[in-house]
């Protein structure tokens, strides 16, 4: 495989992804990686980095992308933006985008699902990913999850920017018009398993639940298996399909 070849999508020193090529594609499309990390600056893409890699050696291609966080530069709506601007930049790379998933963990979750449901977009997701994703912000704000990361992040609670929630929170969104797959252990206990068990009982049948053993961090270790879960579900959701999970 070739090596990762950084990409700036703008100008701030955080508007940057890793592309990542196999050297013989198996399968048609993008995945898109956006990290965790409560939207905080402390974390950063090196977090998706052993998925891209994985996903690489299976033949996908991958763009692992960096974005302005809490602390330097980010927040709402500057987070959102930098991952929909991003995601938009893979129409100027060398790169396929008929079917482009974004898979995402924890806060990256968030921002995944929140991408699929983009009412403007110039590449449009097929499908998302959320590995114990923060789904249900108002529930989050309220369960106090990332020490107040959800306030941190949107400006205040919801009484306060109720606007803003309106806009961000994917569980308001839901249904999409794509499939979007929730990947979570029961035993996590950073972001619980009812942000995915709320999401998907308001996606209508658009969204599936797999339940993975482990806890917050199995699910970006490329070598458990609820990672091995992820990689054999993208074919279906960049076909724009909802693969079964039993």
């Amino acid at each position: 495989m070739s090596e990762p070849r950084r990409i700036d999508y703008g100008p701030d020193p955080a508007q940057f992804g890793e592309l990542s090529l196999p050297r013989r594609a198996e399968h048609a499309g993008t995945v898109v990686i956006v990290h965790g990390g409560f939207w905080r600056a402390l974390y950063e893409l090196d977090l998706g980095r052993p998925l891209a890699t994985d996903l690489v050696a299976h033949g996908f291609a991958v763009w692992n992308i960096e974005y302005r966080r809490i602390g330097n530069g980010g927040g709402w709506p500057s987070t959102a933006d930098d991952v929909s601007t991003a995601i938009d930049h893979l129409a100027h790379l060398d790169t396929d985008t008929s079917g482009v998933v974004a898979v995402g963990h924890s806060a990256g979750g968030h921002l995944a699902v929140w991408a699929a449901g983009r009412p403007a977009a110039g590449v449009r997701l097929t499908a998302a990913v959320a590995q114990a994703g923060v789904l249900d912000l108002v529930g989050a704000h309220q369960q106090g999850l990332g020490r107040g990361a959800v306030a941190d992040l949107l400006g205040g609670g919801p009484a306060a920017v109720p606007e803003r929630y309106a806009a961000a929170d994917p569980l308001g969104a839901a249904p999409l018009t794509v499939p979007v797959l929730c990947v979570h252990a029961r035993a996590d206990d950073i972001v619980p398993i009812s942000q995915s068990e709320s999401y998907v009982a308001a996606a209508a049948g658009r969204a599936t639940l797999c339940e993975v053993p482990g806890d917050h961090f199995t699910v970006i270790d490329p070598q458990h298996e609820s990672w091995a879960a992820v990689r054999s579900a993208l074919p279906d959701l960049l076909a724009g399909r909802l693969p079964s999970t039993s």
